[in-house]
C-alpha cells in the first residue's frame, strides 16, 4: 500500500511538472484576442517571440518581444501589465494616461518614457534618464522611486 501511495504521489508530481512548462511561438496568435489587438492598434512592430508562462498547467501570463526589441507582458486574459522599449524610443502615448503625460512633458521636458507597469494602486513609469516615478491609478503623481 506504501508503494502505492508513493507511486501516485510521484506521477502526480511528474504529471504537474510537465504540464507547467513554459511554451514559446514566433506569433501573435498565440496569443488572447485582447492582446493581439492592443499590439496591433499600439505597436508598429511585429512580435518576434511570446513565451507563454504556466502555472500549475495553467496559463499566468504572456511574455512578448517585438522586432524592435520591446518587451510587453500580458495577464492571461491579454490585459498589458507591463511595457518596457529601448532608450531610443518612447512607450506608445496611447498606452500611458494623460494626466501622466502631462506631468511627465512639464516636469521633466525632454525625457522619454521608456517603461510603464501597471501596478494594483496605480502605474511605475521609468523615464530615459533613468528616473522611476510612481503614479496612483487617476495619474496623479506620488512619489520618486529608487
Amino acid at each position: 500500500m506504501k508503494k502505492l501511495l508513493l507511486v501516485l504521489t510521484m506521477l502526480t508530481c511528474i504529471i504537474g511538472y510537465t504540464s507547467a512548462k513554459d511554451t514559446y511561438a514566433h506569433d501573435a496568435s498565440a496569443l488572447p484576442k485582447a492582446a493581439q489587438t492592443a499590439i496591433a492598434n499600439n505597436f508598429k512592430a511585429k512580435v518576434s517571440l511570446v513565451k507563454i508562462e504556466k502555472d500549475f498547467g495553467r496559463v499566468s501570463e504572456y511574455e512578448v518581444i517585438l522586432n524592435d526589441g520591446t518587451e510587453i507582458s500580458f495577464d492571461r486574459d491579454g490585459n498589458w501589465e507591463n511595457v518596457e522599449v529601448n532608450n531610443t524610443k518612447s512607450v506608445p502615448s496611447t498606452i500611458v494616461p494623460k494626466t501622466i503625460r502631462a506631468y511627465v512633458a512639464k516636469t521633466h521636458p525632454g525625457q522619454r518614457i521608456v517603461g510603464i507597469d501597471k501596478e494594483r494602486k496605480g502605474y511605475e513609469i521609468e523615464l530615459s534618464n533613468g528616473i522611476d516615478m510612481k503614479f496612483d491609478k487617476a495619474g496623479q503623481f506620488l512619489r520618486y522611486d529608487d
